[in-house]
């Protein structure tokens, strides 16, 4: 069983920035791939970035140019850089990973975002 926590959140000013961090509790080279995705209210959640053990990236369109997903396997943590939120970017932002072994994913419980106008 893999364990996922996310921080990070909170409330924001459009234009503002907010870094989550999501801490595995096992080694991340294990977990491939890691990625976030949101869930804003009354909408489906949707994959907003990944990044492979390689280090390879991919950003949703609405995103690029603004966040930035990284990893630090010494520290089993991933991140979202976000710079100049928009209110569009408020959602619970949940942190996923695949173990390599069995296929399994797992979820972590969520972090609120909110971007105020």
């Amino acid at each position: 069983q893999v364990q996922l926590v996310e921080s990070g959140g909170g409330l924001v000013q459009a234009g503002g920035s907010l870094r989550l961090s999501c801490v595995a509790s096992e080694s991340i080279f294990r977990l491939n791939p890691m990625a976030w995705y949101r869930q804003a209210p009354g909408k489906q959640r949707e994959l907003v970035a990944t990044i492979s053990n390689g280090g390879s990236t991919r950003l949703v369109d609405s995103v690029k140019g603004r966040f930035t997903i990284s990893r630090d396997s010494a520290e089993n943590t991933l991140y979202l850089q976000m710079n100049n939120l928009k209110p569009e970017d408020t959602a619970v932002y949940y942190c996923n990973a695949r173990r390599v072994t069995t296929g399994r994913q797992y979820w972590g419980q969520g972090t609120q975002v909110t971007v105020s106008s």
